[in-house]
């Protein structure tokens, strides 16, 4: 079995692991303040692109 000759640095295991974070979609905010993912009616108001594509009691 392989075993490494030093320990791996602090810097160099962090940028070993810069890639691995978990990505963190973007957020829009509704024009009720709420916040959304882009491209998606709001599920609150039912608001997309300033205009009502789904009934209040829908979303």
């Amino acid at each position: 079995m392989a075993v490494p000759k030093k320990k791996t640095s602090r810097s160099r295991k962090g940028m070993r692991r810069a890639h691995d974070r978990v990505a963190v979609p973007n957020v829009v905010y509704c024009e009720c303040g709420e916040p959304n993912l882009p491209h998606r009616a709001c599920s609150v108001c039912g608001a997309y692109k300033g205009r009502q594509v789904v009934s209040g009691d829908d979303a």
